[in-house]
Protein backbone atom coordinates (compact mmCIF):
# COMPACT_ATOMS: atom_id res chain seq x y z
CA UNK A 1 0.00 0.00 0.00
CA UNK A 2 1.45 3.25 -1.24
CA UNK A 3 2.18 6.14 1.37
CA UNK A 4 -0.53 7.81 -0.04
CA UNK A 5 -3.36 5.15 0.69
CA UNK A 6 -2.36 4.69 4.03
CA UNK A 7 -3.03 8.53 5.18
CA UNK A 8 -6.03 8.47 3.52
CA UNK A 9 -7.51 5.49 4.69
CA UNK A 10 -5.81 6.20 8.64
CA UNK A 11 -3.62 3.16 8.82
CA UNK A 12 -0.48 5.77 8.43
CA UNK A 13 1.50 5.09 11.97
CA UNK A 14 2.60 8.56 13.17
CA UNK A 15 5.81 9.57 15.02
CA UNK A 16 5.69 12.37 16.69
CA UNK A 17 9.53 13.61 18.19
CA UNK A 18 9.24 15.82 21.59
CA UNK A 19 6.15 15.87 23.39
CA UNK A 20 6.00 19.46 24.61
CA UNK A 21 4.10 22.59 24.24
CA UNK A 22 4.02 21.61 20.26
CA UNK A 23 4.50 18.15 20.07
CA UNK A 24 1.70 16.79 22.76
CA UNK A 25 -0.97 18.66 20.93
CA UNK A 26 -0.13 17.82 17.60
CA UNK A 27 0.14 13.79 18.51
CA UNK A 28 -3.42 14.10 20.38
CA UNK A 29 -5.27 15.71 17.11
CA UNK A 30 -3.56 13.29 15.04
CA UNK A 31 -4.73 10.33 17.11
CA UNK A 32 -8.73 12.16 17.11
CA UNK A 33 -8.21 12.42 13.39
CA UNK A 34 -7.95 8.26 13.72
CA UNK A 35 -4.17 7.34 13.38
CA UNK A 36 -2.11 5.95 15.34
CA UNK A 37 0.76 7.67 17.18
CA UNK A 38 3.70 6.79 18.54
CA UNK A 39 5.18 9.98 20.98
CA UNK A 40 8.82 10.08 21.55
CA UNK A 41 10.61 11.67 24.01
CA UNK A 42 13.73 11.48 26.15
CA UNK A 43 12.01 12.18 29.07
CA UNK A 44 10.57 9.06 31.25
CA UNK A 45 8.29 10.80 33.27
CA UNK A 46 6.87 12.84 29.94
CA UNK A 47 5.96 9.28 28.50
CA UNK A 48 4.69 7.43 31.76
CA UNK A 49 2.54 10.28 31.98
CA UNK A 50 0.97 9.95 28.71
CA UNK A 51 0.68 6.49 28.47
CA UNK A 52 -1.19 6.67 31.79
CA UNK A 53 -3.52 9.50 30.39
CA UNK A 54 -2.52 12.45 32.38
CA UNK A 55 -1.82 15.34 30.38
CA UNK A 56 0.69 18.30 31.66
CA UNK A 57 0.16 20.50 28.41
CA UNK A 58 -2.95 22.70 29.75
CA UNK A 59 -4.34 23.00 25.79
CA UNK A 60 -4.59 18.97 25.96
CA UNK A 61 -7.60 18.16 28.60
CA UNK A 62 -6.52 15.30 30.26
CA UNK A 63 -10.19 13.55 29.93
CA UNK A 64 -9.67 13.80 25.70
CA UNK A 65 -6.04 12.10 26.51
CA UNK A 66 -7.06 9.54 28.33
CA UNK A 67 -9.65 8.64 26.15
CA UNK A 68 -7.21 8.73 22.76
CA UNK A 69 -5.17 6.26 25.50
CA UNK A 70 -7.61 3.87 26.29
CA UNK A 71 -8.82 3.61 22.42
CA UNK A 72 -5.02 2.58 21.39
CA UNK A 73 -4.64 5.30 18.76
CA UNK A 74 -1.90 6.97 20.82
CA UNK A 75 0.83 6.05 23.32
CA UNK A 76 4.21 6.90 24.03
CA UNK A 77 8.06 5.88 24.40
CA UNK A 78 11.66 6.46 24.78
CA UNK A 79 12.72 3.62 23.04
CA UNK A 80 13.42 5.63 19.49
CA UNK A 81 14.59 2.29 17.89
CA UNK A 82 10.81 2.16 17.31
CA UNK A 83 11.06 4.83 14.50
CA UNK A 84 11.34 1.92 12.04
CA UNK A 85 7.96 1.16 12.61
CA UNK A 86 6.46 4.83 11.34
CA UNK A 87 5.06 5.96 8.37
CA UNK A 88 5.39 9.71 9.45
CA UNK A 89 7.48 11.71 11.35
CA UNK A 90 6.59 15.23 12.89
CA UNK A 91 9.95 16.93 14.94
CA UNK A 92 8.75 19.22 17.21
CA UNK A 93 12.00 19.37 19.61
CA UNK A 94 13.14 22.74 21.21
CA UNK A 95 15.69 25.13 18.56
CA UNK A 96 16.60 27.65 21.94
CA UNK A 97 19.61 29.83 21.65
CA UNK A 98 23.52 28.86 22.89
CA UNK A 99 24.59 31.80 25.34
CA UNK A 100 26.52 33.77 22.60
CA UNK A 101 22.49 34.16 20.73
CA UNK A 102 23.25 31.81 17.62
CA UNK A 103 20.87 29.25 16.92
CA UNK A 104 21.51 25.82 19.30
CA UNK A 105 20.25 22.64 16.23
CA UNK A 106 21.19 19.88 19.12
CA UNK A 107 17.70 18.67 19.59
CA UNK A 108 17.11 18.74 15.88
CA UNK A 109 20.47 17.11 14.96
CA UNK A 110 19.87 14.33 17.67
CA UNK A 111 16.39 13.80 16.57
CA UNK A 112 16.92 13.93 12.95
CA UNK A 113 19.94 11.36 13.11
CA UNK A 114 17.55 8.76 15.63
CA UNK A 115 15.43 9.19 12.43
CA UNK A 116 18.14 8.45 9.78
CA UNK A 117 19.19 4.97 11.90
CA UNK A 118 15.68 3.91 11.30
CA UNK A 119 15.03 5.21 7.85
CA UNK A 120 13.25 3.43 5.12
CA UNK A 121 11.57 3.67 1.98
CA UNK A 122 7.67 5.83 2.12
CA UNK A 123 8.75 8.09 4.87
CA UNK A 124 7.59 11.03 5.29
CA UNK A 125 9.15 13.23 7.82
CA UNK A 126 8.08 16.95 8.74
CA UNK A 127 9.95 19.53 10.80
CA UNK A 128 7.90 21.52 13.09
CA UNK A 129 10.58 23.09 15.22
CA UNK A 130 11.22 27.11 14.26
CA UNK A 131 14.51 27.47 12.54
CA UNK A 132 16.47 29.68 10.44
CA UNK A 133 15.73 29.59 6.95
CA UNK A 134 17.88 26.70 4.75
CA UNK A 135 17.77 24.36 8.11
CA UNK A 136 15.45 21.53 6.40
CA UNK A 137 17.31 21.47 3.30
CA UNK A 138 20.75 22.35 4.24
CA UNK A 139 20.80 20.46 7.65
CA UNK A 140 17.85 17.63 7.65
CA UNK A 141 18.26 16.52 4.50
CA UNK A 142 22.08 15.89 3.78
CA UNK A 143 21.51 13.48 7.18
CA UNK A 144 18.41 11.77 5.80
CA UNK A 145 20.11 11.22 2.36
CA UNK A 146 23.04 9.53 3.67
CA UNK A 147 20.78 6.34 3.70
CA UNK A 148 21.38 6.34 -0.02
CA UNK A 149 17.00 7.15 -0.34
CA UNK A 150 16.01 10.09 -3.14
CA UNK A 151 14.01 12.59 -1.84
CA UNK A 152 10.90 13.04 -3.32
CA UNK A 153 11.43 9.45 -4.96
CA UNK A 154 11.90 6.85 -2.07
CA UNK A 155 11.14 9.66 1.34
CA UNK A 156 9.51 12.77 2.08
CA UNK A 157 10.73 15.80 3.46
CA UNK A 158 8.84 18.89 4.44
CA UNK A 159 8.50 21.89 6.84
CA UNK A 160 5.73 23.24 8.89
CA UNK A 161 6.15 25.47 11.08
CA UNK A 162 4.05 25.47 14.79
CA UNK A 163 1.65 28.16 15.40
CA UNK A 164 1.33 27.08 19.08
CA UNK A 165 -0.61 30.17 21.63
CA UNK A 166 -0.85 28.16 24.86
CA UNK A 167 -4.27 29.37 26.31
CA UNK A 168 -5.79 30.68 23.38
CA UNK A 169 -9.56 29.94 24.18
CA UNK A 170 -10.37 30.23 20.75
CA UNK A 171 -7.57 29.17 18.22
CA UNK A 172 -6.17 25.73 18.97
CA UNK A 173 -3.72 23.22 16.98
CA UNK A 174 -6.62 21.82 15.30
CA UNK A 175 -8.41 25.27 13.98
CA UNK A 176 -5.32 27.11 13.33
CA UNK A 177 -4.36 27.47 9.28
CA UNK A 178 -0.99 25.43 8.89
CA UNK A 179 1.78 27.04 6.69
CA UNK A 180 3.75 23.56 4.78
CA UNK A 181 6.43 23.35 2.20
CA UNK A 182 7.99 20.78 0.95
CA UNK A 183 11.71 19.95 -0.44
CA UNK A 184 9.85 19.08 -3.62
CA UNK A 185 6.51 19.18 -4.92
CA UNK A 186 5.58 15.72 -4.18
CA UNK A 187 6.55 16.52 -0.74
CA UNK A 188 3.94 19.71 0.00
CA UNK A 189 1.17 17.15 -1.23
CA UNK A 190 2.18 14.28 0.83
CA UNK A 191 3.02 16.69 4.06
CA UNK A 192 -0.43 18.38 2.85
CA UNK A 193 -2.55 15.61 2.75
CA UNK A 194 -1.51 14.46 5.69
CA UNK A 195 -2.07 17.81 7.83
CA UNK A 196 -5.18 18.07 6.52
CA UNK A 197 -6.42 15.11 7.67
CA UNK A 198 -6.06 16.43 11.74
CA UNK A 199 -6.20 20.33 10.75
CA UNK A 200 -8.78 22.16 9.49
CA UNK A 201 -6.90 24.60 7.04
CA UNK A 202 -3.58 23.97 4.77
CA UNK A 203 -1.68 26.91 2.84
CA UNK A 204 1.00 25.23 1.28
CA UNK A 205 4.32 27.26 -0.12
CA UNK A 206 6.59 26.50 -3.09
CA UNK A 207 9.90 25.51 -0.76
CA UNK A 208 11.07 24.68 2.07
CA UNK A 209 12.59 28.05 2.88
CA UNK A 210 9.49 29.91 2.44
CA UNK A 211 7.93 28.10 4.79
CA UNK A 212 10.77 28.50 7.30
CA UNK A 213 10.33 32.24 6.90
CA UNK A 214 6.58 32.70 7.37
CA UNK A 215 7.37 31.34 11.09
CA UNK A 216 10.06 34.00 11.44
CA UNK A 217 8.24 37.05 9.47
CA UNK A 218 5.32 36.42 12.07
CA UNK A 219 7.43 36.56 15.16
CA UNK A 220 9.65 39.37 14.08
CA UNK A 221 6.50 41.32 12.92
CA UNK A 222 5.07 41.31 16.41
CA UNK A 223 8.74 41.29 18.33
CA UNK A 224 9.05 44.92 16.41
CA UNK A 225 5.87 46.26 16.87
CA UNK A 226 6.06 45.16 20.91
CA UNK A 227 9.44 46.34 20.52
CA UNK A 228 8.49 50.02 19.21
CA UNK A 229 5.67 50.15 21.96
CA UNK A 230 7.81 49.46 24.99
CA UNK A 231 10.03 52.32 23.65
CA UNK A 232 6.79 54.59 23.05
CA UNK A 233 6.53 53.31 26.93
CA UNK A 234 9.37 55.14 27.88
CA UNK A 235 9.19 57.80 25.77
CA UNK A 236 5.71 58.59 27.74
CA UNK A 237 7.11 58.19 30.93
CA UNK A 238 9.83 60.82 30.12
CA UNK A 239 6.86 63.01 28.84
CA UNK A 240 4.47 62.19 31.93
CA UNK A 241 2.14 60.91 29.68
CA UNK A 242 -0.20 57.66 29.85
CA UNK A 243 0.79 55.00 27.55
CA UNK A 244 -2.36 52.97 27.99
CA UNK A 245 -4.46 55.76 27.47
CA UNK A 246 -2.71 56.76 24.39
CA UNK A 247 -2.32 53.66 23.02
CA UNK A 248 -6.02 53.17 23.70
CA UNK A 249 -7.31 56.33 21.45
CA UNK A 250 -5.04 55.70 18.69
CA UNK A 251 -6.59 52.03 18.64
CA UNK A 252 -10.20 54.24 17.81
CA UNK A 253 -8.80 54.68 14.50
CA UNK A 254 -10.32 51.89 12.01
CA UNK A 255 -8.02 51.49 9.74
CA UNK A 256 -4.17 51.89 9.48
CA UNK A 257 -3.32 50.67 13.04
CA UNK A 258 -2.97 47.66 14.83
CA UNK A 259 -2.63 47.96 18.91
CA UNK A 260 0.07 46.68 20.78
CA UNK A 261 0.78 46.74 24.05
CA UNK A 262 4.03 47.22 26.27
CA UNK A 263 5.33 44.98 28.80
CA UNK A 264 7.94 43.92 31.52
CA UNK A 265 9.35 42.35 28.57
CA UNK A 266 9.02 39.29 25.98
CA UNK A 267 8.67 36.29 27.16
CA UNK A 268 7.75 32.46 26.05
CA UNK A 269 9.91 30.64 23.47
CA UNK A 270 9.19 32.17 20.41
CA UNK A 271 9.38 35.89 20.26
CA UNK A 272 12.00 36.95 22.28
CA UNK A 273 13.76 33.55 20.72
CA UNK A 274 12.46 32.59 17.16
CA UNK A 275 13.62 36.70 15.07
CA UNK A 276 17.38 36.21 16.81
CA UNK A 277 17.62 32.92 14.52
CA UNK A 278 16.88 34.86 11.25
CA UNK A 279 19.27 37.62 12.60
CA UNK A 280 21.99 35.05 12.70
CA UNK A 281 21.36 33.77 9.65
CA UNK A 282 21.34 37.25 7.80
CA UNK A 283 24.40 37.32 9.70
CA UNK A 284 26.18 34.56 7.87
CA UNK A 285 25.30 36.51 4.72
CA UNK A 286 26.91 39.84 5.85
CA UNK A 287 23.73 41.89 6.49
CA UNK A 288 22.45 43.13 9.81
CA UNK A 289 18.71 42.46 10.30
CA UNK A 290 19.21 46.11 12.05
CA UNK A 291 14.86 45.78 13.13
CA UNK A 292 15.04 42.81 15.06
CA UNK A 293 17.77 43.72 17.06
CA UNK A 294 17.15 46.54 17.81
CA UNK A 295 13.61 45.25 18.94
CA UNK A 296 15.46 43.16 20.41
CA UNK A 297 17.75 45.08 22.44
CA UNK A 298 14.57 47.47 23.52
CA UNK A 299 12.96 44.44 24.65
CA UNK A 300 15.56 42.80 26.71
CA UNK A 301 15.68 46.14 28.34
CA UNK A 302 12.44 46.14 30.06
CA UNK A 303 12.58 44.48 32.90
CA UNK A 304 15.54 46.93 33.99
CA UNK A 305 12.80 49.51 33.29
CA UNK A 306 10.54 48.59 35.19
CA UNK A 307 12.92 47.76 38.58
CA UNK A 308 14.34 51.52 37.41
CA UNK A 309 10.29 52.59 38.01
CA UNK A 310 9.84 50.41 40.93
CA UNK A 311 12.60 52.05 42.83
CA UNK A 312 11.28 55.48 41.83
CA UNK A 313 7.57 54.55 43.02
CA UNK A 314 9.33 53.29 46.50
CA UNK A 315 11.37 56.14 46.53
CA UNK A 316 8.32 58.65 46.35
CA UNK A 317 7.03 57.14 49.55
CA UNK A 318 10.40 57.16 51.33
CA UNK A 319 11.43 53.64 50.63
CA UNK A 320 14.25 52.33 49.43
CA UNK A 321 14.85 49.06 47.49
CA UNK A 322 17.54 47.48 49.67
CA UNK A 323 15.14 46.22 52.72
CA UNK A 324 11.68 46.72 51.18
CA UNK A 325 9.93 43.24 51.00
CA UNK A 326 8.52 43.10 47.26
CA UNK A 327 5.42 40.51 46.01
CA UNK A 328 5.68 40.07 42.48
CA UNK A 329 1.59 38.71 41.02
CA UNK A 330 2.60 36.30 37.85
CA UNK A 331 5.56 34.27 36.82
CA UNK A 332 4.26 33.17 33.77
CA UNK A 333 5.30 34.78 30.73
CA UNK A 334 0.81 35.69 29.87
CA UNK A 335 -2.03 35.25 31.38
CA UNK A 336 -3.67 32.06 32.62
CA UNK A 337 -0.91 29.88 31.80
CA UNK A 338 1.91 28.12 33.61
CA UNK A 339 4.15 28.61 31.03
CA UNK A 340 7.81 30.77 32.40
CA UNK A 341 10.15 30.34 29.60
CA UNK A 342 12.14 33.58 29.09
CA UNK A 343 9.25 34.75 31.35
CA UNK A 344 10.07 38.91 31.76
CA UNK A 345 9.15 38.16 35.46
CA UNK A 346 11.88 36.17 36.46
CA UNK A 347 14.15 38.70 35.19
CA UNK A 348 12.38 41.47 37.36
CA UNK A 349 12.37 39.06 40.43
CA UNK A 350 16.18 37.93 40.08
CA UNK A 351 16.96 42.69 39.43
CA UNK A 352 15.01 42.80 42.39
CA UNK A 353 17.05 40.21 44.74
CA UNK A 354 20.43 41.70 42.90
CA UNK A 355 18.77 45.42 44.86
CA UNK A 356 18.62 44.14 48.03
CA UNK A 357 14.78 43.86 47.91
CA UNK A 358 12.96 40.54 50.22
CA UNK A 359 11.43 39.55 46.86
CA UNK A 360 8.33 37.19 46.92
CA UNK A 361 5.86 35.68 43.83
CA UNK A 362 2.10 34.26 43.72
CA UNK A 363 1.02 32.92 40.40
CA UNK A 364 -2.00 29.94 40.66
CA UNK A 365 -0.16 28.47 37.59
CA UNK A 366 3.29 28.51 38.70
CA UNK A 367 3.58 27.03 42.24
CA UNK A 368 7.15 25.81 42.07
CA UNK A 369 10.48 28.18 40.45
CA UNK A 370 13.27 25.59 39.61
CA UNK A 371 16.58 27.12 40.44
CA UNK A 372 17.99 28.55 37.77
CA UNK A 373 21.80 29.17 37.44
CA UNK A 374 22.61 31.44 40.10
CA UNK A 375 18.71 32.07 41.28
CA UNK A 376 17.96 29.83 43.82
CA UNK A 377 14.47 28.07 43.92
CA UNK A 378 11.26 29.59 44.89
CA UNK A 379 7.60 28.59 45.83
CA UNK A 380 4.41 30.77 45.32
CA UNK A 381 3.13 32.21 48.46
CA UNK A 382 -0.97 32.61 48.90
CA UNK A 383 -2.47 35.48 47.81
CA UNK A 384 -4.20 36.88 51.34
CA UNK A 385 -5.49 39.90 52.00
CA UNK A 386 -2.06 39.51 55.28
CA UNK A 387 0.14 38.89 52.07
CA UNK A 388 -0.71 41.98 50.61
CA UNK A 389 -0.46 44.50 53.17
CA UNK A 390 3.12 43.16 53.87
CA UNK A 391 4.63 44.27 50.90
CA UNK A 392 6.22 47.45 50.38
CA UNK A 393 5.31 46.88 46.79
CA UNK A 394 2.88 44.56 44.91
CA UNK A 395 4.50 44.26 40.93
CA UNK A 396 1.88 43.06 38.49
CA UNK A 397 4.06 40.65 36.12
CA UNK A 398 1.38 38.63 34.39
CA UNK A 399 -2.12 39.59 34.63
CA UNK A 400 -4.14 36.26 35.28
CA UNK A 401 -7.87 36.12 34.87
CA UNK A 402 -8.57 34.32 38.23
CA UNK A 403 -6.78 37.20 40.08
CA UNK A 404 -8.49 39.69 41.90
CA UNK A 405 -7.25 42.77 41.72
CA UNK A 406 -9.43 44.74 43.17
CA UNK A 407 -8.44 43.14 46.54
CA UNK A 408 -4.53 43.58 45.61
CA UNK A 409 -5.24 47.71 45.29
CA UNK A 410 -7.54 47.42 48.06
CA UNK A 411 -4.82 45.89 50.48
CA UNK A 412 -1.65 47.14 49.29
CA UNK A 413 0.35 50.31 49.78
CA UNK A 414 1.80 50.47 46.95
CA UNK A 415 1.37 48.53 43.56
CA UNK A 416 2.83 48.73 40.21
CA UNK A 417 1.38 47.79 37.00
CA UNK A 418 3.35 46.17 34.24
CA UNK A 419 0.26 44.82 32.61
CA UNK A 420 -2.83 47.17 32.81
CA UNK A 421 -4.32 44.77 34.79
CA UNK A 422 -6.19 47.37 36.70
CA UNK A 423 -7.68 49.34 33.63
CA UNK A 424 -10.86 49.05 35.13
CA UNK A 425 -10.38 49.79 38.33
CA UNK A 426 -10.63 53.21 38.04
CA UNK A 427 -7.58 55.81 39.17
CA UNK A 428 -5.59 55.28 42.53
CA UNK A 429 -2.84 57.68 44.26
CA UNK A 430 -0.91 54.29 45.20
CA UNK A 431 -1.18 52.45 41.50
CA UNK A 432 2.03 53.02 39.40
CA UNK A 433 1.33 52.03 35.50
CA UNK A 434 3.72 51.17 33.47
Amino acid sequence: MSLRDKIENREARIGVLGLGYVGLPLAAEFAGAGFTVLGFDISEHKVAQVNEGASYIGDVPTAELAEQVRSGRLSATTKFDRLAEMDAVSICVPTPLSKTKDPDMTYVEAATNEIARHMHKDLLVILESTTYPGTTEELILPLLSRSGLKVGEDFFLAFSPERVDPGNPVYHTKNTPKVVGGTTPQCTELASLLLSSAIEHIHPVTSTGAAEMVKLLENTFRSVNIGLVNEIAIMAEKLHLDVWEVIEAAATKPFGFMPFYPGPGLGGHCIPIDPLYLSWKLRTLNYKARFIELAAEVNTAMPDFVVDRVAYALNDVERSVKGSRVLVIGMAYKRDIDDVRESPALDVMRLLQARGADVHYHDPYVPELRPQGDAPGASSVELTDEELRAADCVVIATDHSCIDFERVIRESKLVFDTRNATKALGRHDHVVKL
